[in-house]
């Protein structure tokens, strides 16, 4: 398995940006693909973004489209979450995975970073 650390969150004004990272080890990061999920209080956990091993696919959820940006640097085992015109509603904890391809199965997670988005 990987064992994943995001970093990057924080305190944001609406219409600001924010960029989270996810830092890989323990296993070959470039076989993995890499998703960002979010939290938010008393809700589900959902799907934000994926990128594949090689970077040629990725995907987002509706309500991010056009906002963020996923990518990766497979040299730096690390995997990036670029957020731009944040609302509110984007509030929540953040969580990098890494599975076997971008519509999972994700068998590890990070712990989270925290994104607060104020109005």
């Amino acid at each position: 398995q990987v064992q994943l650390v995001e970093s990057g969150g924080g305190l944001v004004q609406a219409g600001g940006s924010l960029r989270l990272s996810c830092a890989a080890s323990g296993s070959t990061f470039s076989k993995y693909a890499m998703g960002w999920f979010r939290q938010a209080p008393g809700k589900e956990r959902k799907f934000v973004a994926a990128i594949s091993w090689s970077a040629s696919t990725t995907s987002y959820a509706n309500s991010v489209k056009g906002r963020f940006t996923i990518s990766r640097d497979n040299a730096k085992n690390t995997v990036y979450l670029q957020m731009n015109s944040l609302k509110p509603e984007d509030t929540a904890v953040y969580y990098c995975a890494a599975g076997k391809t971008t519509v999972g199965p994700y068998d590890s997670w990070g712990q989270g970073t925290q994104v607060t988005v104020s109005s």
